[in-house]
C-alpha cells in the first residue's frame, strides 16, 4: 500500500507562529515566464476583487438590501484563490456557507453572485438560494451548504461517481475546522481513503468555529493530524500565503488525479469579521485581530510583487480601479434586477424535465 505523504508541521494560533518557516517569496521578475507573471498578477486582482466584493456585501447588508445570514471571506483570500486556481475546468467544488469568494475565484459572474445575495431573479440560483447557496453547474461549482459539514459526503459521492466513470476530474471539498468534529467528516474521510477517491479535503482553519476557539471545541487542534486515523496523506500550510497554498493544493490535486488518493489539506488562516454579519465577534481581542492584520494576505502578496518588480504604483491603481468598477457594476446589476414573480414560488422545487445534468461525469 502506498505510504501517505509526510505532513508538513506548520505552527498555528498566533499570526507570527503561523508564518514561521512557511512564507514563500516570489522569485525575481527576471526568472519568471510571461505566463507566470500573468498568473501572479491575476491572483492579486482576484484577491482584491473578493475583498472589495465582500466589503460591498457587508455594506448592502447593513442597508437591508441583503437578508438572512451573510458570512464573509475577508482575511481568507489567499487560501481561497490559491487553492481554487490549482484546479482544472473539469474539476468540481463543494463549499460551505462562506462561499462568495470561492465562487468568484472559480469564475462565477460577480454580478450574478450579488444578485443572488439580493434575492433577485438574475442570481445564480434565481434568488432562491441567497448567500449560503451560490451554485453554478457550468463552472462545476456545486454550491454552498448551510449545515456544518453537510457538503462533505456529497463531495465524496461526486468523487465516487468520477471514479466509476473513469474520469480524470478531481473534487475539492471546502469546509471549516469545526466540521472536522462532525461525524460525516470522519465517515467521508474513511471512505475516501478506503476507496482511493480523487478528492482534496480542504480544511480552512480560521481558528474559530462560530465563536468557539479551536482549543475549546477540538481535542486535536492541528486538523491535518485527524487524517492519521485513516492513513490518509495530509499537509498543513500557511493559509495567509497564496504561493504556499497553491503549491500545497497542486500537490494534493496531482495526487488525486494521477494516484487516485485523497488528501486532507489544512490551511491556517484568519477571518477578520465575525462568524456572520450577526456576530459582533466579542470573543476576540482587538490585539489578536490587529496581529493577524499585520499579515494581511493581499498586502503581503502586493509587497512580494513589488519587491520582484512585477507591479508598480501605476499598475496597482489600474487594478484597483478595475476592481472597484466591477464591484460597483455588481451592486448596480443586483439593485436593478427584478425579484422573482410570486407566481413562480413553486418553480424549481423539483427537477424539471429537460433541465437535468449529471454531475461527476467530468464532461
Amino acid at each position: 500500500m502506498m505510504k501517505p505523504a509526510e505532513p508538513r508541521r506548520a505552527p498555528h494560533l498566533s499570526a507570527e507562529r503561523a508564518a514561521g518557516g512557511l512564507v514563500q517569496t516570489a522569485p525575481g521578475a527576471g526568472l519568471l515566464s510571461p505566463e507566470r507573471r500573468t498568473q501572479l498578477l491575476r491572483w492579486y486582482e482576484q484577491m482584491l476583487l473578493i475583498r472589495r466584493f465582500e466589503e460591498a456585501a457587508a455594506e448592502m447588508y447593513t442597508r437591508a438590501k441583503i437578508g438572512g445570514y451573510l458570512h464573509l471571506n475577508i482575511g481568507e483570500e489567499a487560501t481561497v484563490v490559491g487553492a481554487i486556481d490549482a484546479l482544472e475546468p473539469q474539476d468540481y467544488i463543494f463549499s460551505n456557507y462562506r462561499e462568495h469568494g470561492h465562487a468568484i475565484a472559480r469564475g462565477v459572474d460577480p454580478r450574478k453572485i450579488m444578485a443572488e445575495l439580493f434575492g433577485k431573479e438574475t442570481g445564480t440560483s434565481k434568488g432562491r438560494g441567497g448567500s449560503m447557496h451560490i451554485f453554478d453547474i457550468d463552472k462545476h461549482f456545486m454550491g454552498g451548504y448551510a449545515i456544518v459539514g453537510g457538503a462533505i459526503p456529497l463531495a465524496i459521492g461526486a468523487a465516487l461517481a468520477i471514479q466509476y466513470r473513469s474520469s480524470d476530474a478531481v473534487v475539492l471539498s471546502i469546509f471549516g475546522e469545526g466540521a472536522t468534529n462532525i461525524g460525516a467528516f470522519h465517515e467521508a474521510a474513511n471512505l475516501a481513503e478506503l476507496w482511493h477517491l480523487p478528492v482534496v479535503m480542504l480544511c480552512v482553519n480560521n481558528l474559530y468555529a462560530m465563536g468557539k476557539r479551536v482549543e475549546e471545541d477540538s481535542a486535536v487542534t492541528e486538523m491535518w493530524r485527524k487524517a492519521c486515523a485513516y492513513d490518509m496523506a495530509a499537509e498543513r500550510v500557511d493559509g495567509m500565503d497564496i504561493l504556499a497554498v497553491h503549491e500545497a493544493t497542486t500537490r494534493a490535486v496531482d495526487r488525486a488525479r494521477h494516484e487516485h488518493r485523497p488528501t486532507l489539506l489544512e490551511a491556517v488562516t484568519y477571518r477578520y469579521r465575525g462568524h456572520s454579519m450577526a456576530d459582533a465577534g466579542a470573543y476576540r481581542t482587538a490585539e489578536e485581530i490587529e496581529e493577524w492584520r499585520r499579515r494581511d494576505p493581499i498586502v503581503s502578496f502586493q509587497q512580494k510583487l513589488e519587491e520582484a518588480g512585477l507591479i508598480d504604483a501605476a499598475q496597482r491603481e489600474q487594478i484597483e480601479a478595475r476592481v472597484e468598477q466591477e464591484v460597483a457594476e455588481a451592486v448596480r446589476f443586483a439593485e436593478e434586477s427584478p425579484f422573482p414573480q410570486v407566481s413562480s414560488l413553486y418553480d424549481y422545487v423539483y427537477c424539471e424535465p429537460g433541465h437535468t445534468q449529471e454531475a461527476g461525469t467530468g464532461a
